[in-house]
C-alpha cells in the first residue's frame, strides 16, 4: 500500500507535464492565428503529381525561391545550415512579395513582416551566376477533408489558389486559410 503512493504521484506529475507541454503548443499555434499580421501569398505551381499526399495538399509560393542577389549581409560557410530572414511587403495586387533577405536579423519596418524561413542548408553553386535559393517556411502542407482536393487542384493550375497566413512579432507563420478566388476555401480554427 505504501508503495502505490509514489507511484500514484509520480503518474500524476507526468501526466501534468505531458498536458502542460501539449497546451502550450497548441496555444502557441493559436497565439499566431489570433494575434499576427495577415499576409496573402500568391502559390506557385506544384508538379500535379505531387500535389494531393493523402488528405492535405502541399504548397509552394512565390515568396519560396529567393534570388541570391537579393540576400544581404554575411552569408554563412559551405555545408553550414542557417536559417533565413525574410522581409515581405504588400504588391499593388494585394499579395505578399520578397522585398530584402539577409541571414542577419533585419530591422523591423513599418508596413512590413519578417518570416524566419526552416534551416537551409548552404552551398557555394546557389551563387554563382546569381543563382536562386529554395526556401521553406513551414507553412508548406494544409490538410482537406479526404477526398476534397480537385478543386484546390484545378484552381492550381488556373493560378486561383492563395493563402492567408499570420506571421508573429518573431517570423512563425501559421496559415489561417486556403482560398480560391479570393475566397476562403478552408479557414483554420483557433483551437
Amino acid at each position: 500500500m505504501i508503495a502505490a503512493k509514489p507511484f500514484a504521484a509520480v503518474a500524476l506529475f507526468i501526466a501534468i507535464v505531458q498536458t502542460a507541454i501539449l497546451g502550450y503548443m497548441i496555444e502557441g499555434r493559436a497565439s499566431i492565428l489570433r494575434s499576427g499580421t495577415e499576409v496573402l501569398l500568391k502559390t506557385a505551381p506544384v508538379d500535379p503529381r505531387d500535389l494531393l499526399r493523402g488528405d492535405y495538399v502541399i504548397l509552394t509560393y512565390d515568396i519560396s525561391t529567393i534570388s541570391t542577389t537579393s540576400i544581404t549581409g554575411t552569408r554563412p560557410e559551405t555545408g553550414e545550415v542557417a536559417r533565413l530572414h525574410v522581409r515581405l511587403k504588400p504588391g499593388a495586387d494585394g499579395f505578399w512579395m520578397v522585398s530584402a533577405a539577409s541571414f542577419d536579423p533585419l530591422i523591423e519596418e513599418d508596413g512590413s513582416v519578417v518570416l524566419l524561413t526552416q534551416p537551409v542548408t548552404i552551398y557555394d553553386w546557389e551563387w554563382q551566376n546569381a543563382g536562386n535559393l529554395a526556401v521553406s517556411y513551414g507553412i508548406e502542407r494544409f490538410y482537406v477533408p479526404e477526398g476534397e482536393g480537385r478543386p484546390i487542384e484545378d484552381g492550381r493550375n488556373q493560378g486561383r489558389v492563395s493563402v492567408a497566413v499570420r506571421v508573429s512579432a518573431d517570423g512563425q507563420a501559421q496559415i489561417r486559410a486556403l482560398m480560391l478566388d479570393n475566397e476562403p476555401l478552408y479557414e483554420e480554427p483557433l483551437y
